[in-house]
């Protein structure tokens, strides 16, 4: 059995909680997660998550009659969702967004879709604040640290090589006043 370190488990969760692994890589990351408390809360956090998307998905589906899909699949309804992303991260004009607040004020399959988005964005919001709160370390300013270390060394090797050249020239150049000097 291969060894999976904690960032290959954690990579592969979700296609394990899916069960799309082979069986051979299920096992092995089902023995680190046995053997790893930190990744363990970790995959039953990210289960959780996707259990509780899973039922908001089945309950939304579940209470709407077909016949609302039916009456309410509009063209506007089709634009309102291809453009319901970008107004959620305020990416539209002004313009843009009064359509889209006119449409999931007019459209309740709009008004439910736009209501879903919300629902999912705060999940995912008070899922990371609670992993990041829960993380000792912040790896971005480790990484960011781990950089700006590299290039203060390279700044330093590069003031090295250039007063090695230059001290190079100054000797080359006090021999030859030298040997002129002796002739």
């Amino acid at each position: 059995m291969q060894e999976l370190n904690c960032n290959q488990v954690i990579t592969l969760l979700t296609f394990y909680i899916e069960g799309k692994l082979s069986k051979k890589l299920s096992m092995n990351v089902e023995y680190h997660l046995n053997t790893c408390k930190s990744c363990r809360e970790k995959y039953t956090k990210l289960r959780k998550i996707l259990q509780n998307f899973q039922e908001i998905k089945e309950k939304v589906t579940s209470d709407e009659p077909s016949w609302l899909e039916e009456d309410y699949n509009t063209p506007q309804y089709k634009r309102f969702k291809e453009n319901l992303s970008a107004y959620v991260d305020n990416e539209l004009s002004n313009d843009d967004n009064i359509k889209i607040k006119k449409i999931a004020i007019a459209n309740p399959l709009a008004r439910r879709d736009l209501e879903n988005i919300y629902s999912f964005k705060q999940l995912l919001q008070s899922s990371f604040n609670k992993t990041k709160n829960n993380m000792k370390y912040d790896y971005t300013k480790k990484t960011l640290n781990k950089l700006s270390i590299k290039n203060e060394e390279t700044e330093d090797e590069s003031l090295t090589k250039i007063i090695t050249v230059f001290t190079g020239i100054m000797i080359f150049v006090l021999i030859g006043i030298i040997q002129l000097l002796n002739y």
